[in-house]
């Protein structure tokens, strides 16, 4: 099945850039799709909710001055995230104002609602669903989404334990439909490498945090440079859905990394009373070994596009090689 219009325009290297609870926001949104990949942001980011539509305002106007500037070369389309579990009480408040600007792409997470697809199907918008196994996988077709976005072990924020080839392998054996992988993908490589396991994009959030459009304390873009793979602690402590995190963000606030008790998995934002997830435990996904420096996220997306290609040239070369050697 060929991906749906809206997910090839504009698109300079197939990627989404997942949004980031806190740190996502219309500066690195637009530079993103500027540069030709998929931006989102939670739509809880906009603080209070009235400011949602002042962030919808100058992203669709911002992009649309863009495009018309270049036309032959586009910007690519952007997402709002909602979180449509029940914690949620600003869902069908936000859910309007993506109405109002015909948001193209709506990624839902926490939960999977026939009410809510149908919603943005109302106005022509698709829905990219976050699941971490098979079986959430099937609900959320079942229940209207278009697309699924599959967390695989190693992502940032709220993970799955699942191998990327698993989780993929599953889905592709009854889905034909827009897929993403999500799971420390961090270079160009990965990128390719997610395709070949049989995503059609990939799905890329904690290289973007060091980035200088990003809503991160410099400490904390920082921490994303100096990290690498066996940093990253995988916990339900701080939300009661297990995630992963920078372990020194976590032994900054006084805890134990190797000592973290179990929460409640049915309690949102349960966890320790003197420490706030994302604000003082800070996520990560274990792709972050890739990041060397903080650069605006033009200059990440053209590294990530010159890995690509490199990446795509290597492969083909070794095709060709193969191929001799088989002749001969």
């Amino acid at each position: 099945m060929a991906l749906p219009a809206v997910l090839r325009r504009g698109l300079s290297i197939p990627v989404v850039g997942s949004p980031l609870f806190i740190i996502s926001n219309p500066n690195l949104v637009i530079a993103q799709c500027k540069a030709g990949v998929v931006g989102s942001f939670p739509a809880l980011n906009a603080r209070p909710e009235h400011v949602l539509g002042e962030w919808l305002d100058r992203i669709t106007t911002e992009l649309a001055e863009y495009n018309a500037k270049h036309p032959e070369q586009p910007a690519a389309p952007f997402a709002v995230n909602q979180i449509v579990h029940k914690s949620n009480d600003r869902l069908q408040h936000d859910l309007g104002v993506c109405a109002e600007y015909k948001v193209p792409i709506v990624i839902t997470s926490l939960g999977a609602r026939e009410d809510v697809n149908q919603a943005i199907h109302a106005w022509g918008g698709i829905v990219l669903h976050d699941v971490i196994n098979n079986t959430f996988a099937k609900k959320a077709i079942e229940k209207g989404a278009d697309g699924l976005i599959a967390v695989a072990a190693g992502a940032g924020g709220h993970a799955g334990t699942l191998s990327p080839f698993a989780l993929i392998h599953e889905i592709r054996e009854w889905f034909d439909g827009p897929l993403l992988l999500s799971g420390a993908i961090g270079n160009g490589n990965a990128i390719l490498a997610a395709q070949a396991a049989g995503a059609d994009l990939a799905y890329v959030g904690s290289a973007f945090i060091a980035t200088h459009e990003a809503n991160a304390v410099d400490a904390y873009k920082q921490m994303i440079v100096e990290s690498g793979a066996s940093d990253i602690v995988y916990s339900n402590l701080f939300t009661g859905v297990h995630g992963n995190y920078l372990r020194s963000s976590i032994v900054a606030s006084g805890l134990d990394p190797e000592a973290l008790p179990q929460s409640d998995p049915s309690a949102m934002n349960f966890g320790s009373t003197r420490v706030k997830p994302w604000k003082d435990i800070w996520g990560a996904g274990q792709g972050i070994g890739a990041v060397k420096d903080v650069v605006p996220a033009a200059e990440l997306i053209e590294r990530l596009k010159r890995e690509y290609e490199a990446a795509r040239e290597r492969l083909s070369l070794v095709s060709a090689s193969t191929e001799a050697t088989a002749v001969a």
